[in-house]
């Protein structure tokens, strides 16, 4: 493979997984996985959830590939190194930046705070019904969320933590 064909790979890769999340989040995590996620969206001081387990099966998948790639096909080789570089971008934003797992900063302004926002918006709802923001990397206006948050509290489709709505 030419450095182009290898660079345009790895870019669909990446933005095929924030689909691929988005997608799995929504109907997955928030559907019959949330036994699984349910502990991200709950208080508590442990170190690992029971959603890590999440990262261990896609991390399966993703040695898998490498495995296929090595072996058969450099494209797929290529996909699971960004499919591995956006669980990397993953882990840094979500677990790291926005909980606060590894190291703590809070981004005052620009795209990092947006992010923290919407994710935040994201666990605003209690239980898994209803709610916002299921993708990881792409964060829609805050301002937006916030209205969609409202008229799905006001439809009986979520139920909203009152801090969400200020």
């Amino acid at each position: 493979m030419t450095l182009w064909q290898i660079a345009a790979v790895v870019l669909a890769a990446l933005i095929g997984m924030e689909i691929f999340a988005w997608w799995a989040h929504r109907y997955i995590m928030h559907g019959w996985g949330w036994g699984w996620h349910r502990d991200h969206h709950e208080p508590h001081d442990k170190v690992l959830e029971k959603n890590d387990l999440f990262a261990v099966v896609f991390g399966t998948i993703v040695f898998f590939m490498f495995l296929g790639g090595y072996y058969y096909s450099d494209a797929l080789w290529w996909t699971a190194f960004g499919i591995t570089l956006y669980g990397l971008i993953y882990t840094f934003i979500h677990d790291g930046l926005v909980h606060q797992r590894f190291f703590r900063w809070v981004p005052r302004r620009g795209y990092a705070k947006r992010l923290v926002q919407a994710h935040k918006l994201h666990h605003a709802t209690i239980g898994r019904e209803g709610g916002v923001s299921f993708g990881f990397v792409f964060a829609r206006d805050p301002a937006r969320l916030k209205a969609e948050l409202k008229r799905q509290r006001e439809a009986g489709l979520a139920v909203v933590r009152d801090s969400a709505e200020a």
